[in-house]
């Protein structure tokens, strides 16, 4: 009865594919989406004050909800062949990111109850309620995808970023001795060309810091037109990466769990 009742809730909690997981999962998203709008209209001051009752109710329902559903989730993993060990497939399961993040979702309810903290820090510590906008990754397809393209791109993201982060140390340092001698107070070192070089290689240009000399107007040019297409790398290997992916799931059967049928 309980290992049933076990690979019943699993299977609402974890899959779509009977009409009990669906609302489960649009509820779900409905809530995220409500505490995230009232994490933000909470900052407004008239708001606040005005509505301070029903925030308050509205964040201990939400961290009810949540905090059953992560109990569910822990309990209810032995079903999956992964985590079916009592113990060690329950803490297996505790670490993978997105039980973390579900974690992380309640854990600024209770924090303050557990450990005293300075007023101000607690304000900062409910901030981190906005985690709950990435419990939205579980239930959302488009979210799911976008995951999915990061994790078979990483290899080119993590290179195209070490190339950038390249790019801002040189073109720091060639400002830096190109402009300090003429403006000691403005590049007075390197770290402080790095907000030039990243102001700059993002095209932002918000002119507060800027080359005088010509030897470093030249190089803020050939900088400046570097960054534009370096900066365009990351969108064409992620655009390539979604065309990948959405004709992989075009091309891919979906089979019926129950009779093992393909699904038209």
């Amino acid at each position: 009865m309980t290992r049933k009742a076990r690979k019943l809730i699993f299977e609402i909690l974890e899959t779509v594919d009977n009409s009990l997981g669906k609302i489960f999962q649009l509820s779900m998203m409905t809530l995220i989406s409500l505490n995230v709008l009232a994490v933000i209209l909470a900052t407004v001051e008239s708001l606040s004050s005005r509505y301070s009752a029903f925030f308050k109710i509205f964040e201990v329902f939400s961290v009810a909800v949540f905090t059953i559903e992560y109990f569910l989730r822990l309990w209810s993993c032995a079903a999956d062949e992964r985590f079916e060990s009592p113990v060690t497939g329950r803490v297996k399961f505790a670490l993978t990111p997105l039980a973390i993040v579900d974690l992380l979702a309640i854990l600024p309810f209770y924090l303050p109850m557990l450990v005293p903290f300075d007023l101000r820090l607690i304000r900062g510590i409910r901030l981190f309620r906005l985690f709950r906008l990435f419990k939205m990754g579980r239930y959302s397809r488009s979210l799911k995808t976008f995951g999915s393209v990061l994790k078979s791109k990483k290899e080119d993201l993590v290179m195209t970023v070490f190339i950038v982060l390249f790019l801002l140390v040189i073109a720091s340092c060639i400002m830096y001795f190109a402009e300090h001698g003429a403006q000691p107070e403005v590049f007075s070192s390197i770290p402080t060309a790095m907000w030039w070089a990243a102001d700059t290689l993002t095209t932002l240009g918000y002119g507060n810091i800027q080359p005088i000399t010509p030897i470093g107007k030249l190089l803020g040019a050939v900088i400046a037109l570097l960054g534009i297409g370096l900066f365009a790398l990351p969108a064409g290997i992620l655009a390539s990466g979604f065309v990948e992916e959405l004709q992989k799931r075009r091309t891919q059967q979906t089979i019926c769990p129950h009779c093992g049928n393909v699904i038209d």
